[in-house]
């Protein structure tokens, strides 16, 4: 079996291997053109992150050379890994921006609500549980002793101990304006797909300028999202994707977010090939996560939000 080699240098991502990836999927999606931007350094992949580039079909795999590529990528591996000031500044950074997006934006938001409400029944607002930020593993202990309870009385259920429950992240609650029919999921939790049925007139429009996502701006502000970040899973999906993908967990390191690489290069298809790809750009975020980059995805996110690409 052949081995991907990949490296970041100078121009950005370039493969040295020319061997077939290992996809499951006989449909493969056209390659996103490259972008323009030249990175102002490289660094070499740490090995880590050999695995997650190895099954991201290598053809399939956009170079992303506008990443500032930072130096202590090995090190990366969540939230906690990355510096304090970096984590404070990029709080801050979210509080201020959301804040002053909700207020700018809410005549607009307002109007958005008011055609979801006239074109089809059902809530303006749609209310969906999401997978958001993992700083613990399977089976992780954190207590050092088993000591008694402070009274003598043992109140604890038999076999009822949540902290061997791994629910795979913390768990929080989306908001989005409703761009589906109040009975989108009659028939169980379903991926969108491209042309889906279940999408109402306004709702298509929405989904294309990602207006449909501007409730979670409150997400941001509530400390459950970032701006910038690995978009959230449903927790429904969540166990057949970690099966599916190595290294699938490792994204949920950091909180998820509105915008992102992934978002950005990969658009939102919903096929496994997709989903590989977007743990890869997820995990390259992380090994690079900086105040700098955060501002070239956000302002590389209104040129996709202004041309509707990527959207289902």
């Amino acid at each position: 079996m052949h081995q991907l080699a990949l490296s970041l240098a100078g121009a950005g991502l370039a493969s040295n291997s020319h061997s077939p990836p290992r996809v499951m999927s006989t449909e493969s999606p056209p390659l996103l053109p490259p972008t323009a931007f030249a990175p102002p350094a490289a660094s070499i992949l740490p090995s880590s992150l050999s695995d997650v580039f190895d099954y991201a079909a290598e053809e399939h795999l956009a170079p992303v050379t506008w990443l500032s590529q930072l130096g202590d990528q090995e090190s990366r591996v969540n939230l906690h890994s990355i510096d304090a000031a970096t984590r404070v500044l990029k709080r801050v950074g979210d509080l201020v921006m959301a804040t002053g997006m909700l207020i700018t934006l809410s005549p607009l938001m307002l109007f958005t609500a008011i055609l979801v409400k006239l074109t089809s029944p059902g809530p303006v607002i749609f209310r969906q549980t999401r997978v958001g930020l993992n700083l613990r593993r399977p089976g992780a202990e954190r207590r050092t002793a088993d000591l008694p309870p402070p009274d003598g009385e043992d109140r604890r259920i038999p076999d009822s101990d949540r902290r061997k429950e791994f629910t795979y992240g913390r768990h929080f609650t989306l908001y989005k304006f409703r761009s589906m029919r109040n009975d989108a999921e009659k028939n169980g939790a379903q991926f969108a797909v491209k042309g889906d049925a279940r999408v109402t007139p306004i709702g298509l429009f929405m989904r294309k300028t990602r207006l449909d996502e501007l409730p979670q701006l409150w997400n941001v502000i509530r400390g459950d999202m970032s701006l910038v970040g690995p978009r959230p899973e449903r927790p429904e999906f969540i166990k057949s994707l970690s099966d599916e993908i190595p290294d699938y967990l490792e994204r949920l390191g950091l909180k998820p977010g509105l915008t992102g690489v992934a978002q950005i290069v990969n658009g939102y298809d919903n096929n496994i090939e997709s989903f590989r790809r977007k743990v890869a750009f997820d995990l390259m975020y992380l090994r690079n996560c900086c105040l700098w980059n955060d501002l070239k995805i956000l302002f590389r996110t209104i040129r996709v939000v202004l041309s509707g690409s990527g959207a289902l």
